[in-house]
């Protein structure tokens, strides 16, 4: 399954602004929904659509995750995909992205389909969790998962790998599920 738009418009839970409706977007609205009613999230500290760019080959590429979740410093502490097949043929890919996020790597990332959740630690690709949407943490202990799971920073040669990875996916789902998200990025 693609993403595609719908040609209309919906309301953003989180931002409570208009964004464009498309085949995934209430999946994405739905986690973010989950997230703060349910798990105690703080909806100020969640971004949807955050984009992870990167330069490959002289073009930048952007990959955007669902959801990002941070700290009260701005620091990332979870990145959320939303996959449209089995959640495990995304770890990799979520790994890194969620490496590659910010100035810091987000300890912690989650991948689901949203009848199956991952919860993965970042640093090693650890599956920390594995289940239903009751897998995913409440957002204390989220905190305390993050702060038991530092992410270090990488060196130069482990953000090129990264980066290859998230190339090779971008090329990979170039002829359309992802909308152009993965696809070059005009310099600027």
């Amino acid at each position: 399954m693609h993403e595609e738009s719908l040609n209309r418009v919906i309301r953003d839970y989180l931002t409570g602004e208009d964004v464009e409706e498309t085949s995934y977007e209430e999946f994405r609205q739905a986690l973010a929904r989950l997230l703060v009613e349910e798990r105690g999230y703080p909806r100020d500290r969640m971004c949807a659509k955050a984009g992870v760019c990167f330069p490959m080959e002289g073009k930048d590429y952007t990959r955007m995750v669902d959801l990002a979740v941070t700290d009260g410093s701005g620091a990332p502490l979870l990145v959320v995909i939303f996959c449209s097949g089995e959640p495990g043929s995304y770890i990799r890919e979520t790994l890194a992205a969620s490496r590659l996020f910010g100035d810091t790597p987000a300890p912690l990332a989650l991948v689901t389909d949203t009848k199956e959740a991952l919860l993965l630690r970042v640093a090693d690709g650890h599956i920390l969790a594995r289940g239903g949407m009751r897998t995913i943490p409440h957002f204390d202990e989220l905190t305390r998962l993050a702060a038991a799971s530092p992410a270090p920073r990488l060196s130069e040669e482990a953000i090129n790998r990264e980066r290859r990875i998230l190339f090779a996916y971008s090329e990979l789902l170039s002829g359309g599920c992802c909308a152009g998200a993965c696809r070059p990025t005009a310099r600027r």
